[in-house]
């Protein structure tokens, strides 16, 4: 993922895809079970650690030369499916998308300590988010600054060379602490006003018209990154944020990431149920709506 200093308070402003209807009020300890309820039962710490293999090995590389067209990087293309589905559906109906997050500051001792969404930041300040689907799909991470253009941090060529498929309750980091530069492990503030905003986009399916994979390396490597979405594709994500969402919050702020969190993460292990629980839980209220649109606020004080 692309490194950038960000200067910020973080505020979160969730957003979901569904029904175009008023946002409902949902009892916390139903949307919150209802999220956790397909976390396995128990973790093998022990497992090896799972990496991402290609989605379609045999991907055309003219399939770059779509997206620029406006089409799915993928078309007329024969792809392959690696996560493996077995969340997409509760007692035989589909289930419905959430995604729960945390936030992390790195304190002075350099431990991971959990902070409230609402925390003010100073310059020198490091932080990173902890994203965790309850679905198997794939992953997008846009960010934009101010009212300039939307750019893709996420997926990253430099990581798993590009791919973006993720698995249920299998968490994720932004940035990632796996980036061989160290500099590049968290969001760095500095002293600089700006306003920032990340959209984090969890889908059952490849978006349309955005490259992963090896479309993704070719487009990097003709110095065509960071990607920047097509008009068309960002209305799409935009009309997304305005359908009904449930969220549920938890008070965890202060304690420091487990050791059970960081293997999950690293390891591309799947978080138990005796795992802590994200600090937010959001999840659409339409059970086959097709994509889940978070929209965090980055402000600086």
């Amino acid at each position: 993922m692309r490194s950038r200093s960000f200067i910020m308070l973080l505020a979160i402003v969730a957003f979901a895809c569904g029904l175009f209807v008023v946002s409902a009020q949902e009892p916390d300890d139903d949307v919150r079970g209802a999220f956790l309820s397909t976390r396995p039962k128990t973790t093998n710490a022990n497992a090896t650690r799972r990496r991402r293999p290609p989605r379609n090995a045999n991907v055309s590389v003219t399939a770059a030369m779509n997206v620029n067209a406006g089409m799915s990087p993928t078309a007329n293309a024969n792809t392959t499916k690696f996560a493996n589905q077995n969340s997409s559906k509760v007692n035989g109906r589909a289930q419905a998308i959430g995604l729960g997050y945390t936030l992390f500051m790195r304190d002075s001792s350099g431990r991971r300590v959990r902070v409230e969404p609402g925390h003010e930041f100073h310059a020198g300040d490091r932080v990173r988010i902890s994203l965790e689907p309850n679905v198997d799909g794939y992953l997008y991470v846009f960010h934009t600054e101010g009212d300039g253009q939307p750019e893709m941090i996420y997926p990253d060529v430099r990581l798993d060379a590009g791919e973006n498929w993720i698995e249920a309750h299998v968490p994720m980091e932004v940035p990632s602490s796996e980036r061989p530069d160290e500099r590049f492990h968290w969001f760095v503030f500095d002293n600089k006003p700006a306003i920032e905003r990340l959209y984090v986009v969890v889908t059952r399916e490849p978006l349309p018209g955005v490259p992963t994979g090896p479309d993704l390396v070719k487009l990097c490597a003709e110095n065509k990154c960071p990607w920047r979405p097509l008009a068309e594709v960002w209305v799409r994500l935009q009309d997304a944020t305005k359908g009904e969402v449930k969220v549920v919050t938890t008070k965890t702020f202060g304690q420091s990431q487990t050791d059970s969190e960081k293997a999950a993460t690293t390891r591309g292990l799947g978080l138990d149920k005796t795992a802590p629980q994200p600090a937010v839980i959001r999840m659409n209220a339409a059970p086959n709506a097709p994509l889940l649109v978070t929209v965090m606020e980055l402000v600086h004080k």
